[in-house]
């Protein structure tokens, strides 16, 4: 039968015995740009406020320069993520049908929680430079605003767990928990809940953040568990999903971060800096092969795992001991590879490379023809 292959767009199995993957592209029909504009575009705020924070937190080591770095990294974050939302108001508005395709896609679903992960970070970079008296005392309609992007992101995220979630009771049938998507980005929608203490306890919703957090904390095993049978059973996920391998280190950083956040022992978070140290270890293994790819926006799910690792060390730090070299080195390399990517994504757009249909695959049985 001519039209019997089954056809995924985006992630698919690893090749079992029978089959053998044949990549394609899609077909290059007229349409604007902004159809592409794919929920991914979110990590870039999330990488920028990530390393805004990581700044902050070397300004005990390196003083002033540290906040002024912190607090332009925090303009440049909530421009990105206003220019991403109006244009994404204007994609939902003209191209309908890419959001209903993104919602029903096995691995960009997932990224939909970067928007309201976005907006507690925002309300995080911004409660973080604000500090203690600025909070008591800074001008209402700016505390205002941080205290309503912190509720809006924390319930927002919280929405699209619950969402993500319930479709896997559909099992294997379309939308259900099948292995196409199971990729690391399923990570971003469970785990970003652990976020919700690092501004949600200093604007005083401490209750309401342990509650977001340990949704987070449970269902992040889980889905890690999830992942290893997908790859013993099924092989990895395609190639340019390789820079989600870095999504691993996120959680154990922001868990060790939130609890820092609550006034748990220093040695709770020196436990999650730890599987955090061996998630970077890890996913740094497959380097040579991330540095092959062509690059993409997929690349920017790199920046947040290492600026939240940077700054879990930062903030573990003691004057005289080794995290305070260790501290440095990877706020170092996080600034490089954010910087790296901003550069990228600027040579991406000038050339028109990002902003174009995905790639696809064809799942055809071993032996059968090739031709039209």
């Amino acid at each position: 039968m001519k039209n019997s292959h089954r056809r995924y767009s985006g992630c698919v199995p690893h090749a079992r015995p029978w089959v053998h993957r044949r990549p394609i592209h899609a077909p290059m029909t007229p349409a604007a740009p902004l159809t592409y504009l794919y929920p991914v575009w979110f990590a870039i705020p999330m990488g920028l406020c990530g390393l805004a924070l990581a700044w902050n937190r070397a300004s005990e080591l390196m003083g002033e320069m540290a906040l002024a770095i912190s607090l332009v990294l925090g303009v440049a974050a909530l421009a990105a993520y206003l220019a991403l939302a109006v244009a994404a108001v204007l994609r939902l508005r003209r191209h309908p049908k890419a959001w209903q395709e993104d919602r029903a896609h096995p691995v960009r679903h997932a990224f939909l929680a970067a928007i309201p992960i976005g907006l507690m970070l925002l309300a995080t970079v911004g409660t973080t430079l604000l500090g203690p008296e600025g909070l008591r005392s800074g001008a209402p309609v700016l505390v205002g605003s941080v205290h309503l992007a912190w509720w809006v992101g924390a319930l927002g995220q919280f929405t699209v767990t619950l969402w993500v979630l319930s479709r896997w009771w559909q099992g294997n049938k379309p939308g259900g928990l099948h292995w196409p998507v199971l990729t690391p980005a399923m990570i971003i929608p469970v785990v970003g809940n652990v976020l919700a203490p690092l501004a949600g306890v200093p604007l005083g919703h401490t209750e309401w953040a342990a509650a977001q957090f340990g949704v987070g904390l449970l269902f992040w095993p889980v889905v890690l568990v999830l992942l290893l049978v997908r790859v013993a059973t099924q092989g990895l996920w395609p190639e340019r999903l390789l820079p989600a391998h870095f999504i691993l280190i996120a959680p154990p950083a922001v868990v060790g971060l939130a609890l820092l956040q609550f006034g748990a022992p220093r040695l709770l978070a020196w436990g999650c800096w730890g599987v955090a140290l061996f998630s970077f270890l890890w996913a740094g293994s497959q380097a040579r092969r991330l540095a092959a790819l062509p690059f993409g926006v997929p690349h920017w799910g790199l920046s947040f795992p290492l600026a939240a690792l940077a700054a879990l060390t930062l903030r573990l730090a003691e004057p005289g001991g080794l995290l305070a070299v260790l501290g440095p080195v990877l706020l170092a390399l996080a600034s490089l590879v954010i910087t790296a990517l901003l550069l990228g994504t600027w040579r991406g757009l000038r050339q028109g490379t990002l902003l174009v249909p995905e790639q696809v695959a064809v799942l055809q049985p071993v032996g059968a023809p090739t031709g039209g």
